[in-house]
Formats: C-alpha cells, structure tokens, sequence
C-alpha cells in the first residue's frame, strides 16, 4: 500500500484521481485546495488530512517525510500553470509525482525538471490516458502493421461545450491554461503524435478565446483539427439531441469511435505507474512542444486544408464590450 498526498483537491478531476488511489488500493494522507470545496473527498478517503493553505499543507507533508508514514506519491491536479512548481514540490519532499494534462505549459520547464528528478532521485509521470485506450491502441497497432509508405488522411474534431464561468476562472487566461488547445487538446496531439510520429508540419488557421483550429503533417497522417468550447459550434445533429459534446476522430472517412471508456482510464493510468510503466518526462515533450508552437503562431485563416468546422461564424468573448 503506497501514501498519497493530492494537490489540486477541488477540481473538476481530482474524483478521478481520488478514484484510482482507491481502486488501487493505496491511501490518499493528505490534500491541498485553496478552495473548500472537497466534499466528494467523503466518498474516498474520509479521513485523509485537508488543508487550504498551502504552507500549512507543506508542513505537515514535510512532517510526514521524518514518520514511517512518509507520502510516496504527490497527485497534482491543479492549475495548468502551477503544475511546474507543485512538481517541484512533490519531488524536494521525496515522493514520485502523478500530474495531470498538460504536464508543464513550456517545453523547457521539461528539460529542468529532468535535472531536479536527479537531484531528488524521483520520477515524474504524466497522465496520457488515451495511449491506453483500447481502440487507440488498436489504431496503433492498425497504423504499425500497415504499408510502410502510407500517409493517412486524418480530421479530428473535439467540441466540449462551457459556459460564461470559463472566461473568469483560470481557464480564461492563457497565460494560466495555455489557451484552448493546450487546455483542452493537449491529450489529442499526444495520441497522434504517438500513432502516427513526429510533427513535420504545422499551421494554424484559426486560435480564438473559444475555438482553434489547424492543419498537421506528422510522419504518417495528414491531420485537420478543429477544438471549441463553444456549443454554437457543435454539428445540427448533436444539437437536435441536446447534446453539449463532440468527440470525433475520422480516418481516410472511416469514424474511429472512441467515446467510451474514458471514466477509468484515470484508474489504468495509475496501475501503469505502480507497476513501474507509467508515461514519463521524455513521453511528454512533443505534445507540449506541439501546444507551444500553436499558441505562439499567427492564424492563416481559412486557408489551405484547415477542418469543415472551421468555416463556421465567429463569436465574440462574451465579455466583450463591442
């Protein structure tokens, strides 16, 4: 049984975390939150320690650290842009550290954390749930045992729809959460960079507060991508149905269905890392390169071979004033 300490406790997926501590029979000690939030926390760990000052939960870890009760693994599930320093953190206390998407939001945050896992003797791992999703990993494998020359047709569309909250929480800012394709794309690159290789080509035709959109050449698939977090963007036929998500992976038209299974790949994921297979710093580097270079390129617009969905009307911020 491995100690777990969670940072990050009040947010959206912190239950999926709290989940596969559980489901793997390991025992969450302490969390941290500056928000208080975490009655979901009864339905795991009851008893495990609460703090929403961050000093005081630095504290009591560090407390821990000198027991026979020490935190052997930090689960961090906080804000994108402080996951860099809660990594740090988890490693200077001793522990092997779980963090969620994106693991950092710049690629050279990679390269130093490389050095302080040497210099702590820990490891940090991130979790890329959809390299171990069933039908990915078959489209892996379909893509592996192929012809060697192929260069597959590809047009990814993920529409996940939120309200007014998102522009005023941290998820809003860019230089907190990266922006839109960092914060809600970042797993999607991750897996096709993993099925179909490295990145050759890439354009951006479109980056807004509420959509983007691009063109890839990566060693085997030509992409079109399309992210929107605004609902007016969804297909009529997901609408009809009042449906608020759209998830949608086509190669050479041929639907790729990968909807389901996603509640516990979060429990997966940890069962890689307890059995020494978990997805490591080096794993991360060319999605969050990738997400780099789309939120610091200028838009093309529409042209070239940008996604369908890219053509639709703009939308203004919803904040905006004119």
């Amino acid at each position: 049984m491995k100690n777990f300490a969670l940072i990050g406790a009040a947010g959206y997926i912190a239950p999926r975390h709290m989940k596969a501590i559980k489901d793997t029979g390991n025992i969450l000690l302490a969390a941290y939150d500056k928000f208080d939030s975490v009655g979901i926390m009864d339905s795991y760990f009851p008893d495990a320690d609460f703090f929403t000052e961050f000093e005081r939960f630095d504290r009591h870890v560090e407390k821990l650290k000198r027991t026979n009760n020490r935190v052997d693994y930090v689960s961090i599930c906080s804000p994108n842009y402080l996951h860099d320093s809660h990594i740090r953190f988890g490693l200077r206390v001793g522990a092997d550290v779980i963090c969620e998407k994106p693991l950092v939001l710049n690629p050279w945050n990679i390269e130093a954390l490389k050095e302080v896992e040497k210099e702590h003797g820990k490891k940090v791992f991130n979790i890329l749930q959809l390299r171990l999703h069933p039908s990915i990993i078959a489209l892996k494998e379909r893509i592996q045992n192929g012809p060697k020359d192929k260069i597959y047709d590809i047009d990814l569309a993920y529409i996940t729809s939120r309200g007014h909250w998102y522009y005023t929480s941290w998820k809003g800012d860019v230089t907190k959460s990266g922006g839109i394709a960092t914060n809600i794309g970042v797993h999607f690159y991750d897996m096709l960079t993993w099925v179909f290789g490295k990145v050759k080509t890439n354009q951006v035709h479109i980056h807004t507060h509420d959509r983007a959109a691009g063109y890839l050449e990566l060693e085997k698939a030509r992409v079109r991508w399309f992210l929107s977090i605004n609902a007016d963007t969804l297909p009529d036929s997901v609408k009809a149905k009042g449906g608020r998500t759209f998830r949608s992976l086509s190669m050479e038209g041929e639907e790729i269905e990968f909807s389901d299974g996603f509640t516990e790949l979060h429990t997966h994921s940890y069962e890689h890392v307890l059995e020494g297979k978990g997805f490591g710093l080096d794993e991360a580097v060319n999605s969050i390169q990738l997400v780099h270079d789309i939120r610091h390129m200028k838009p093309l617009g529409l042209v070239g071979e940008y996604h369908p969905l890219a053509a639709g009307e703009m939308a203004k911020h919803p904040f905006s004033t004119t």
